[in-house]
């Protein structure tokens, strides 16, 4: 950020964030606080001084998550969120949306564990309010059980979810072709609801959503400071990354409102999880496949699978098939970098890779990704920026 007037710090400034959004272009000045209501010495932005503009690209679960985390932390700044798709037509749509850690095999593990636990308090708090409905938010109990006692009972995340136990004789009697299990209670985020819900809450913070489809990122350097790029299964061709590929999921979305917990073979193909509306069953992980178009003969056996572990279901009705790519990647990459084109620079703020586990650390990795726009927008204030604010 451009500037070449100079300050000394009060004594006894507010640093509330009406008042302190940049220190390196603000001056001391006597006003009342509008957080405080107090007249007090308080820092103050030059009225020249212009906004940076972020872009988010992406609509889904991350991209959304990434926004909303940005226009809280950064109130100062002006957030976009481009998308050639919407909810109900993201891979988010598909998902369960249920918080149950995926182990990403390149990406530490107290690391996860960090996302995992910000993702479970953050969306405690807003299941324990009365946002929680309209979020689509909501607690769930059940069950993730194995064919084989593994040899991990107690997964990293064990301390983070509620109540977990491992499951006694008498409730493994449910599941006789299963050895060992594991009680729980967590968290399930509906969608379109949560996506919905999220979009709002961008908006209400002043952020914007545009339809577009972005085939290039230097495309936004001329309107934007920093980009932060959360196109998951995008990211192959829009950054080049060869370590991302997709994971080709097929579920069925049926009608059974009797069915309240979850089932999951922990050492399996199949799972049940009870939403608001409709359960989700499930499912496919085929590595490598691009198909979006639904296999009669996969959704048979997903049912079938389900119904062994589940036998109401076989009354359940109104089944619809869902399929959806999963952008996998050996590690989540949460990542800022610098674009070069001759004497141009773009900051680029990565967000992608989530694979199947996505709703188990999205405001996670939001979180982070907000600290790196910060750095970025930092960078840009020094005399070596782009100078663009």
């Amino acid at each position: 950020m451009a500037g070449g007037s100079s300050w000394s710090r009060p004594l006894n400034p507010c640093f509330s964030p009406c008042c302190f959004p940049f220190v390196s272009a603000c001056k001391a000045v006597r006003i009342k606080c509008p957080k405080s209501g107090r007249n007090r010495i308080c820092i103050s932005r030059r009225k020249n001084m212009t906004k940076a503009k972020i872009a988010v690209i992406g609509a889904g679960l991350i991209g959304l998550s990434t926004a909303v985390s940005i226009s809280d932390s950064l109130p100062d700044c002006s957030v976009a969120v481009i998308a050639e798709k919407f909810t109900p037509n993201t891979t988010s749509d598909v998902a369960a949306g249920i918080l149950i850690p995926h182990v990403y095999p390149e990406t530490p593990v107290p690391r996860q564990k960090q996302w995992f636990r910000e993702t479970f308090d953050y969306l405690s708090g807003i299941g324990n309010s009365s946002e929680a409905s309209e979020a689509g938010i909501h607690w769930l109990s059940g069950w993730q059980i194995f064919k084989t006692t593994p040899a991990e009972k107690m997964p990293f995340w064990a301390d983070v979810v509620l109540g977990f136990r491992s499951m006694t004789e008498k409730e493994l009697q449910k599941f006789p072709e299963h050895q060992f299990g594991q009680a729980f209670t967590t968290l399930k985020c509906d969608c379109p609801p949560y996506l919905i819900w999220m979009e709002k809450r961008l908006k209400a913070n002043g952020g914007q959503v545009r339809a577009r489809k972005i085939e290039d990122l230097w495309e936004l350097h001329s309107d934007y400071d920093v980009i932060v790029n959360c196109s998951g299964i995008g990211s192959r061709k829009l950054t080049g990354d060869l370590e991302i590929y997709p994971t080709r999921g097929q579920v069925l979305k049926v009608h059974a409102p009797w069915v309240k917990h979850f089932i999951r073979e922990g050492d399996g193909p199949a799972y049940i999880y009870p939403g608001v509306h409709t359960v989700t069953l499930g499912g496919t992980k085929q590595k490598e496949n691009w198909d979006l178009a639904s296999d009669p003969t996969t959704s048979k056996s997903i049912f079938g699978q389900c119904c062994a572990l589940e036998p109401s279901l076989w009354a359940a009705q109104d089944i619809k098939v869902r399929v959806g790519l999963r952008p996998s990647r050996p590690a989540v990459r949460v990542q800022k970098e610098t674009l070069f084109r001759g004497n141009e620079k773009l900051p680029v703020v990565h967000n992608y890779g989530h694979g199947g586990g996505g709703f188990s650390v999205h405001w996670g990795t939001a979180k982070e990704a907000t600290q790196l726009v910060k750095e970025c927008i930092a960078a840009l204030e020094t005399p070596s920026g782009k100078a663009k604010l």
